[in-house]
């Protein structure tokens, strides 16, 4: 009998090594080789030579069709997603324990089951536990085939007639092809291979469940989300009632795309006044405070930064961003200081974005600026004043895009005051009259006429 043979594979971009390593020779990372043990395949037939008959079209002659979609019962979720359900497409939805990530997909799962034929693949819970869950939710569940199961090679005896099919989770299943357990390296990308020709061939769409490292990164190789059709965050704190729903992949739709949902006992709910929730109540009252309307996908909601500077009581600074990047914080704090003449050398600075949002573009610049500022004088910022645009590295603020709807935004909440790039004034003509519209050409500027 063939002996075993050990290997460690790259977790991160699936690189093997005979032996441990305590940083992949592959993409550089530490701390990602896992051991697998591969039984020795028996040799493969040399194949014949095969004649390819696939040839180059021009791309006129490329023929195409719409995609067909099919509304998923949660609005929010239909919004990310890019207007529905795209037939034969793979969704993988990442998140921590307890989140919500298997309440929401049984509640689209039995939308879906009034209509077509749909199956809960669970490898995690038993068929009694997920209908416990159907009953606590109030669903009809009628129509909704449950099966639990590890091994997914008895999957396909399974998916005659289904249409739609729900895999919980991705880590827990195993193939026999592969000798090593399930959520290895190996086995998540060789039942995420299967599951993507099952579903391009036959035309299922299936939604994954994934579960994410500690670091926050769906776990399992990047050839998982390089696989996906489409890759869905759902993120937030266990003790808050609000979740965030974040498109990171979307084939068919808009990157970027945020949803936000409230957890009650009766399911997740879809929020619409969603830029309430981000905003706090005791907003113009302290220092530090500013809000910037974020765009997210095609969409703008009302954001509150929040800014703490205190005494350094160690040698070295703290910089702790929640929400900005680090890189961007330490750029911003350092125009502050060349330009505006705030000096943060000596001070701890604390940053956080209410609701877990994650502002990652440029436009967030100018309110990071005056949030800080505001903290470093000591002088809140009125609570009906709000601020968006980019900071250079020479003092200057930026034209942004999606100038005119982040100012919609504004009115719509109620707000007074917005602080806007000079260079975006030339589209602000129709809100002039709702709204009194600041243009900001440099930071100095703006903090001196603030603040001093």
């Amino acid at each position: 009998m063939a002996k075993s043979n050990t290997i460690f594979v790259c977790s991160e971009c699936g690189a093997t090594s005979p032996r441990w390593l305590g940083r992949c020779p592959s993409c550089g990372k530490f701390n990602t080789m896992a051991e697998e043990i591969v039984s020795p395949a028996a040799a493969a037939p040399k194949k014949a030579a095969t004649h390819h008959t696939a040839h180059a079209l021009p791309l006129s002659q490329v023929e195409y069709k719409s995609y067909e979609r099919t509304p998923s019962g949660i609005s929010e979720f239909d919004n990310v997603i890019g207007g529905g359900i795209v037939k034969g497409s793979l969704v993988l939805l990442g998140g921590d324990p307890g989140i919500g990530k298997s309440t929401i997909l049984t509640q689209i799962a039995a939308h879906l089951s009034q209509a077509h034929r749909v199956l809960y693949f669970s490898a995690e819970e038993s068929c009694s536990q997920v209908k416990l869950r159907t009953e606590r939710l109030g669903l009809d569940s009628d129509n909704l085939l449950l099966i639990n199961e590890t091994c997914i090679d008895g999957l396909e005896a399974e998916l005659d007639g289904v249409e739609f099919c729900v895999i919980d989770s991705i880590q827990a299943v195993y193939t026999d092809d592969l000798s090593s357990s399930a959520g290895s390296v190996g086995q998540v990308r060789e039942c995420a291979s299967r599951l993507m020709r099952i579903a391009k061939s036959r035309g299922i769409t299936f939604f994954i469940i994934g579960h994410v490292t500690k670091e926050g990164a769906l776990a399992g190789p990047k050839v998982l989300e390089h696989i996906m059709d489409t890759v869905l965050y759902f993120e937030g704190e266990n003790q808050e009632n609000y979740r965030i729903l974040r498109s990171v992949k979307n084939r068919f739709g808009n990157v970027s795309e945020v949803g936000v949902f409230e957890m009650t006992d009766r399911g997740v709910i879809p929020v619409t006044d969603y830029s309430g929730i981000f905003l706090s109540e005791s907003r113009g009252e302290e220092a530090g405070a500013v809000v910037t309307p974020a765009r997210t996908g095609n969409r703008c909601l009302n954001v509150e930064v929040q800014t703490l500077i205190s005494k350094t009581t160690f040698g070295q600074p703290r910089r702790m961003p929640l929400g900005v990047d680090y890189n961007k914080l330490v750029l911003l704090l350092a125009v502050l200081e060349k330009r505006c003449g705030v000096n943060l050398g000596g001070f701890d600075v604390y940053v956080n974005v209410m609701g877990g949002i994650r502002l990652g573009e440029p436009a967030s610049d100018l309110a990071v600026c005056a949030a800080l500022a505001s903290s470093y004088f000591d002088k809140p910022i009125d609570k009906f004043t709000a601020a968006f645009g980019e900071v250079g590295l020479t003092g200057e603020v930026r034209a942004v895009s999606y100038a005119e709807k982040r100012v919609a935004e504004c009115v719509k909440m109620g707000f007074k005051k917005v602080l806007v790039p000079a260079k975006n004034m030339k589209s602000m003509t129709k809100y002039m009259d709702k709204i009194d519209i600041v243009p900001v050409l440099y930071v100095g500027t703006m903090i001196k006429n603030l603040f001093r």
